[in-house]
């Protein structure tokens, strides 16, 4: 373990302030939150990208939302071949165990794991292509909705709708989950799509009769 080293200091300062000012005011909460476990209300599923701001545009406090981040904010079909599967098992976690009333798939602008998903099919990727590539596996899961938007010829609206179309795929993939499905059926569970763009925060939301998008 010689490779792993401490925390870098700026890390270590940012906690610092923020239990010397923050902490103190929401101790409380904390300790709540410790003692009587988590009882979120809603999963969502964003990406890993740093610029997605899940905290800030819901305004959620500490315990309120079931957070799952991967490249491109996948779902990949349900697929219980004994295999590591983590987005899946964060998914049955939240509908099994912590009974969330709604999931979000929350996809966005400039997204770099759906840039390199439409360079992969269009064969100008070839990292992405190789077996062992995690990433291009992964993507393999947005490779059905590459079609959906074959007729998009600008390159900037082509990424903006397969973008669209990863939130859709993730929420027809989710339904395949016997557990999602049977809690859906049950009115215990709500599937959302929503997309926001980075540089303007704006939210639009799958409005769940037609395959687009309204403003939020």
């Amino acid at each position: 373990m010689h490779r792993v080293k401490s925390l870098p200091d700026y890390l270590l300062h940012r906690y610092r302030d923020w239990k010397t000012h923050e902490f103190p005011g929401n101790r409380d909460l904390f300790r709540k939150l410790a003692i009587e476990g988590q009882t979120p209300r809603a999963m969502v599923i964003a990406c890993c990208d740093s610029r997605v701001a899940i905290e800030a545009v819901f305004a959620q406090q500490v315990g309120e939302v079931f957070v799952h981040r991967n490249i491109a904010n996948l779902v990949s079909p349900y697929t219980p071949d004994g295999r590591h599967h983590g987005t899946a098992a964060a998914v049955e976690f939240a509908v099994k165990y912590l009974h969330v009333g709604h999931i979000i798939v929350m996809g966005h602008s400039n997204c770099g794991g759906v840039r390199g998903c439409l360079q992969m099919c269009a064969g100008e990727a070839p990292d992405l292509e190789r077996q062992e590539s995690f990433i291009g596996r992964w993507l393999d899961t947005l490779r059905p909705a590459v079609a959906r938007i074959a007729d998009i010829t600008s390159p900037e609206d082509r990424q903006t709708a397969l973008e669209k179309e990863g939130i859709h795929i993730s929420l027809e993939n989710l339904l395949s989950y016997p557990f999602v499905a049977e809690a859906v059926d049950a009115g215990d569970l709500t599937l959302h799509g929503l997309w926001t763009d980075l540089a303007e925060m704006n939210l639009e939301t799958f409005d769940g009769t037609v395959r687009h998008f309204v403003k939020g």
